[in-house]
């Protein structure tokens, strides 16, 4: 059992720190039963908190420098997903994988979640009349913003719970936090 409440699987004997079952890179492990809401949240919130530094800093500078909307959307969602993979990377690192191992982590941590996360809150920010071309000091830029980034992490939060649950997406990064 984690402090979260669930159990997740641990490396296999007899792979090596870095490689999944059999030594095939990281394979979802088995399935690891209920997950609670609380554990869904909070690696929804790891997530949001990746996604928040870059599609802030995406949709920050998109606006500042007056690029296209469809530019500044496809800007803030690659830097979602460099500043959300980063994050996981940051703390597999430190449990001595190689930086290979730990982007591989990443990605099988984060990419649905991430995705899912830029698909909700991207498709409120360009739902909300105006907010893409208010400006940085508009009340309505942020506020749709913001209000993007929390529909995102509600909306996200029953995948990643149903993701841990059979052994797949944050369940991955589990497994070296200990």
């Amino acid at each position: 059992m984690t402090e979260h409440g669930h159990h997740l699987s641990h490396q296999q004997p007899g792979t090596r720190p870095g490689t999944g079952p059999a030594g095939h890179g990281h394979e979802a492990g088995p399935p690891v039963g209920p997950v609670t809401w609380s554990a869904a949240a909070q690696a929804t919130l790891h997530c949001l908190t990746g996604c928040a530094i870059g599609e802030v800093l995406g949709m920050v500078i998109g606006t500042a420098l007056g690029l296209h909307n469809a530019t500044t959307v496809v800007l803030s969602v690659f830097l979602a997903f460099v500043f959300g993979y980063a994050l996981t990377m940051r703390g597999v690192l430190r449990a001595g994988l190689t930086p290979r191992a730990a982007f591989r982590v990443a990605l099988a941590a984060d990419t649905v979640s991430i995705a899912f996360m830029e698909l909700f809150d991207n498709a409120v920010v360009i739902a909300v009349p105006g907010a893409m071309d208010a400006g940085l000091t508009s009340v309505l830029f942020w506020t749709a913003l913001a209000s993007s980034l929390l529909l995102a992490f509600l909306l996200t939060t029953p995948v990643n719970r149903w993701m841990i649950g059979r052994g797949r997406g944050h369940a991955v990064v589990h497994r070296y936090h200990h």
